[in-house]
């Protein structure tokens, strides 16, 4: 059951028409039981053990930590839930891997779906994980109410992609009396349409030209491997963005916020700027849980223990998304931007002054224009079928246009008119509909405007493509 299904168009309105008649005090249990229900539906059972293990074990490790006064004993409590939380993780995360190995050498077929079989378990693990830390370092109280801290690991609109939510956000909503707000209902259903606006009408659109090029770099060159590497950076974008969107606007349904996931991240003017824009609740959870300890332990060696942490915090960024060669040079290229700027940047504004652009009206531009070029050469390594395709692209780029006309027609010309034609209505109403005095402030025939022509959108522009990019991590 995904966002963009009909059965999850069901699924949504008939948990909340439970939740608005169940008594307050029930309230969390409809929550978790439609959360475990949406959960079961992908037919991967094993997955509620996972969870039901993750969701014990943080919660009594929790407990022990906070009630223990010596401080070996809270540490090997934290130490213990974290350690299993991430052979979990790494059990179910890595098994495809191994299993697709194991069938190869054995001349078998593999039949496990590797975007299906860890489907989110590095969510709420990663959840559990920055809980214990809270706890341990008296940021959070544990939650003594089994079920709501289950909800808070669970909860059905972030559980598959997130966002990774911190215990002190989400946790305190989960208490609170549920008070019906006809204005939040309707932003959330808004938000809701918009993430399904760019999911099915811009992601999936642009997956057409992105793929027919990563399907086959052999058979394109130059501005085709980038016209395709663009089409992939959006794509990923809308992908993930309107998911988030799509989970944020369930949740306010239930009067409950989920954090805001993406920031405009193709206008960041830094790389460290991107990943401020960029799936920003797993950034914070890199930056508190790994980067901030390496950065203490390093300190010592100044700005190139700052390097080194970034480096190895997005090692683990990479190794995070898969077990393949082309995710670790995706870390690792993030890393080395990231630490090659923190040595840069002492030198920078002085580099700016001397070329005479320090107040140059261009330079934000510029600055835009290379991070989006950098981000994109990583991208090259994310979505390339091995590393060797990868390479191709990337030191294919000059090397004129073989491709090209076959992937500017390939879909038609109506096609390359609705995805002009879309993408400029979402730029249009990106600022209205994000913004808290935008469409939901305006007059009632604007309101439906709007509503309407997303819906229309949504129905005759859709492409058939019901999984999410982040499925598979």
């Amino acid at each position: 059951m995904t966002f963009n299904s009909l059965l999850y168009f069901l699924f949504l309105p008939v948990v909340y028409l439970l939740f608005v008649v169940s008594a307050e005090r029930w309230r969390w249990l409809v929550l978790l039981a439609a959360s475990y229900a949406f959960y079961a539906s992908f037919q991967a059972y094993y997955l509620l053990a996972v969870l039901g293990l993750v969701t014990g074990i943080s919660y009594l490790c929790g407990l022990r930590i906070a009630a223990c006064r010596e401080e070996s004993r809270r540490l090997r409590w934290l130490w213990a839930g974290c350690v299993a939380c991430v052979a979990l993780l790494a059990g179910i995360k890595y098994f495809p891997f191994f299993a697709a190995q194991a069938a190869g050498a054995l001349g078998v077929k593999n039949a496990l779906s590797p975007a299906v079989i860890g489907i989110g378990v590095s969510y709420f693990s990663f959840q559990a994980i920055s809980y214990l830390v809270d706890i341990y370092f008296e940021v959070q109280e544990p939650e003594a109410h089994l079920g709501r801290y289950a909800l808070y690991l669970a909860f059905f609109p972030k559980l598959l992609q997130g966002p990774i939510e911190r215990a002190e956000d989400l946790l305190p909503q989960l208490t609170k009396a549920y008070r019906f707000d006809y204005d939040a209902m309707r932003s959330g259903m808004l938000l809701f349409t918009w993430g399904l606006f760019k999911k099915v009408v811009l992601a999936d659109r642009l997956a057409l030209y992105a793929d027919q090029v990563y399907g086959n770099v052999q058979g394109h060159t130059g501005l085709a491997l980038v016209l395709g590497t663009y089409a992939y950076a959006f794509q990923i974008y809308f992908d993930f963005a309107g998911y988030t969107d799509m989970a944020r606007g369930s949740a306010r349904l239930f009067g409950l916020e989920l954090t805001e996931n993406f920031r405009s991240p193709y206008l960041a003017s830094t790389v460290a700027d991107f990943w401020r824009r960029w799936h920003i609740s797993f950034s914070r959870w890199i930056l508190d849980y790994i980067f901030r300890p390496l950065q203490m332990r390093w300190r010592g060696l100044g700005p190139a223990g700052t390097a080194a942490a970034l480096l190895a915090a997005f090692l683990v960024s990479g190794v995070w998304h898969g077990a393949t060669w082309g995710f670790v040079a995706w870390g690792a290229l993030h890393g080395c931007y990231l630490a090659a700027s923190t040595i840069y940047r002492p030198y920078q504004k002085k580099l700016h002054q001397r070329l005479g652009v320090e107040k140059s009206a261009w330079l934000k531009w510029w600055q835009v224009g290379v991070t989006f070029n950098l981000v994109n050469l990583a991208w090259v390594f994310f979505r390339a079928r091995s590393l060797s395709d990868a390479w191709y692209v990337a030191s294919h780029w000059m090397a004129g246009t073989k491709g090209l006309r076959e992937l500017v027609l390939s879909q038609g010309n109506y096609e390359l008119l609705f995805l002009a034609t879309t993408l400029c209505s979402y730029a249009v109403l990106n600022r209205c509909i994000s913004s808290e005095t935008g469409v939901s402030a305006r007059g009632a025939w604007c309101r439906w405007s709007v509503y309407m022509y997303l819906a229309a959108c949504c129905q005759i522009f859709y492409v058939s493509k019901d999984s999410f990019i982040y499925f598979g991590f």
